[in-house]
């Protein structure tokens, strides 16, 4: 997995790889460029197919959407496609396309010519397809950059700017697996991972990790890892951060109420906790997307560099009709800029 195309030296603070071309990607991205919520300091260097970013400009103008930039006054690195994709469907060419645009985004930021990456939506299918099985970008990422990374998910209310964020333990792994995944160690170096990215915001953030079993396991009546993991694990932690509150495990039907009010809430106090440990991908990402959808970005720590993308996907069902939001790509790519500095 070499780069496939050699990158150019420019100023740009961020790095756009631009996702499948089958999907939503480069019209999020051109929406979100022209938005008047993104951080006008942002100077994004997109990698894509210049002349795809050009059909998607011409298709918004035309559709009505005029507050975007021209491609022409856009720094981009030109990797064309294979072959024409069409809108909504997935193939091995457009599996092919996003990877390589991906694969040669990383490399710019391993040559430190940038100091954040933004990934838009890809298709898993698209890549098995062109023969790159990985369970997704995150994964990928982790494998180029010989890293084992965190994937959190963080949002900002626009109702008080309460930040809102959950780390989950296990990714992308069948529910099978989970228990033989979720060892001492694990549990621990996640709490760790969540500890110090909320105290980039909060010196003494409040924490909550969710069980997992149904009302966190009863004693022991309705499952044993609470009782037998999660619980000692917890003490131990206690025992070497002193200074940090942390509540646990809690049954998972109630563990996000809390955020869920504070979320709405007017007011910017509120008792709810600064990070959810979740223990697998959909006990966290249920409540999360029902809570912020639109404004939830999904964060990897444990890069060399910052990286963020969107929290949701392709959206084939909507792709090449040009409506879809754009408030999850301009959230994704502020918080990049915000966590690089």
């Amino acid at each position: 997995m070499k780069e496939l195309k050699t990158s150019k030296s420019s100023k740009n603070n961020i790095i756009i790889s631009l996702g499948d071309p089958a999907g939503i990607g480069t019209e999020i991205t051109l929406k979100a460029l022209g938005s008047k919520y993104l951080n006008k300091q942002i100077k994004p260097l997109l990698v894509g197919c210049k002349n795809d970013i050009y059909k998607n400009y011409l298709k918004l103008i035309k559709h009505g959407v005029n507050n975007i930039p021209d491609p022409n006054k856009l720094d981009i690195i030109d990797i064309p496609l294979d072959k024409e994709v069409i809108p909504g469907k997935v193939d091995k060419y457009s599996g092919s396309a996003s990877f390589k645009w991906l694969l040669n985004a990383t490399n710019i930021l391993l040559e430190g010519q940038a100091n954040a990456l933004v990934t838009a939506p890809i298709s898993k299918i698209a890549w098995h397809k062109a023969g790159h099985v990985f369970a997704g970008q995150t994964e990928l990422l982790g494998k180029l950059t010989n890293k084992k990374p965190s994937m959190l998910f963080t949002a900002i209310s626009p109702h008080n700017g309460w930040r809102f964020n959950t780390l989950l333990a296990t990714t992308h792994i069948p529910l099978n697996k989970i228990n033989d995944t979720l060892t001492k160690e694990l549990i621990r170096s996640k709490l760790d991972t969540l500890l110090n990215f909320c105290r980039k915001f909060k010196e003494k953030p409040l924490m909550q990790i969710a069980g997992l079993n149904p009302h966190a396991g009863e004693e022991g009546k309705i499952g044993i890892e609470e009782k037998n993991l999660i619980i000692p694990i917890l003490n131990e932690w206690k025992l070497d951060n002193p200074d940090i509150k942390i509540i646990g495990p809690i049954p998972p039907d109630t563990c996000w109420i809390s955020s869920k009010n504070a979320w709405s809430d007017d007011s910017s106090e509120n008792n709810a906790p600064d990070g959810i440990l979740a223990l697998y991908h959909d006990q966290g990402l249920i409540p999360l997307k029902l809570i912020a959808f639109d404004e939830a970005v999904n964060t990897t720590l444990g890069l060399p560099f910052i990286r963020t993308s969107p929290d949701h996907g392709t959206a084939l069902d909507i792709a090449g009709k040009f409506k879809a939001r754009e408030k999850s790509m301009i959230a994704a790519i502020n918080n990049a800029w915000i966590l690089a500095q």
